[in-house]
């Protein structure tokens, strides 16, 4: 008879799984896990939606170090076998449209339209829409949808005039831009054919232009490209949806993450009404305490380098958390605090440098007009719920709130 064998266990050791990345897709807070690894691990390796692997970056530092350092590129990302975080890029002019833009001479025409003067949005018609979205909240009773009426609103009319889009078809474009912009829920084949009909949205645009009497920004380009052929049409329609669908995304959800922060601190908006002078270092301390990134900034390492005390290697994905990054304490005093006279504020939510976003300009500018005409319009607004009951989409790239329920 042969004795019982023990049984049989596996010594080697087991590797802990990476920690997955987006950790949240809400406005109300940093999520825990990016302020953790900012203090204990500023580089540290995550998987991503994309079933790959990265490198997190949660350091104000080293975030700067990574945007104006050329071992780390953008424009590499676009190419086929390149990592990504989410869905595969379906063109490269998708991750590098500012590039695109310059080689065919039309970078300045777009730097024009979202630069300080802004000619197709003058801040008297701003005020006048975002007045039209607060009126017709108020009249369909309160509880009101802040989100709906002041954030999506403000953005879709920005955006469509200074493209020069039809207001009428906000809602389909803005439903599209929706799921472009929304992880894991949907397959690449929906997400292909969804981007395919807002491209082709696009290029129907600019094609029914008349030469010469352009009704915005898209025609604009359309005319110089026509001259210059520097584009193909359909890199330059897939250029003008990337500028709606990220300048209407972005916007939008900082109009609503600033909002729910802002309605929280009846003291600030009491002390903004009665000086809207300081209305611009407002919003620049929205800009760094507003949560809106579902995702992360990519940047591509184009050589073997150091990062921190990570060794990264070629073709390594490396993702920024600037949201994390502006509350690093190394940058900024008590970052936890909400200080609208902070100076200087140096965050980071526009880049840095080179890596520094052309729509800086306009967030600024349309942000301060538009708050300035919600604080006017709604002195006694408030949230009708509590802040930790304000509802968020899941999985969105761009945080917003799916509903902001507010009284007045």
């Amino acid at each position: 008879m042969t004795a019982p064998q023990p049984p049989v266990t596996d010594d080697a050791p087991h590797e802990e799984p990476l920690p997955h990345y987006p950790f949240s897709t809400d406005g109300d807070r940093l999520a825990p896990e990016l302020a953790e690894l900012r203090g204990r691990c500023p580089v540290a390796r995550v998987s991503t939606n994309s079933g790959g692997e990265a490198w997190l970056v949660t350091g104000y530092q080293l975030t700067q170090h990574v945007l104006r350092d050329r071992s780390f590129a953008r424009s590499v990302l676009g190419e086929a076998d390149s990592p990504t975080q989410d869905a595969q890029i379906l063109a490269p002019e998708l991750l590098d449209a500012m590039n695109h833009l310059q080689k065919a001479g039309l970078r300045d025409e777009v730097l024009r339209a979202l630069g300080r003067n802004q000619p197709e949005l003058p801040a008297d018609w701003v005020a006048e829409v975002t007045r039209e979205g607060l009126d017709a909240m108020v009249r369909e009773g309160s509880p009101g949808d802040l989100q709906r009426h002041f954030a999506e609103w403000v953005a879709a009319q920005c955006m469509c005039r200074l493209l020069g889009l039809p207001f009428a078809d906000r809602e389909w474009l803005a439903r599209r831009a929706d799921m472009d912009l929304t992880m894991v829920t949907y397959t690449p084949e929906e997400l292909a054919r969804n981007w395919e009909e807002i491209r082709v949205y696009m290029q129907e645009h600019m094609d029914g232009r008349r030469p010469g009497e352009p009704r915005g920004l898209a025609d604009r380009l359309a005319d110089l490209n026509a001259e210059q052929e520097g584009l193909t049409g359909r890199q330059l329609s897939n250029i003008v949806s990337v500028l709606f669908v990220s300048g209407y995304e972005d916007f939008a959800s900082f109009l609503g993450v600033a909002a729910v922060n802002l309605l929280q601190k009846p003291e600030v908006m009491s002390a903004v009404r009665a000086r809207p002078e300081t209305m611009p270092q407002c919003v620049e301390e929205l800009l760094r305490y507003s949560v809106v990134l579902g995702n992360a900034i990519p940047r591509y390492v184009t050589k073997d380098t150091e990062l921190g005390s990570a060794s990264l290697s070629e073709g390594d994905l490396v993702l920024l958390s600037l949201d994390a990054v502006n509350f690093d304490p190394a940058a900024f005093t008590d970052p936890e605090s909400f200080d609208p006279d902070r100076s200087p504020n140096p965050h980071l939510r526009f880049g840095y440098g080179r890596h520094h976003c052309p729509g800086a300009h306009l967030v600024r500018r349309q942000s301060e007009t538009a708050f300035r005409v919600l604080l006017d319009r709604l002195p006694g607004i408030r949230l009708a719920v509590p802040a930790a009951e304000v509802p968020w989409h899941p999985n969105r790239m761009a945080i917003m709130a799916s509903g902001i329920p507010v009284t007045w």
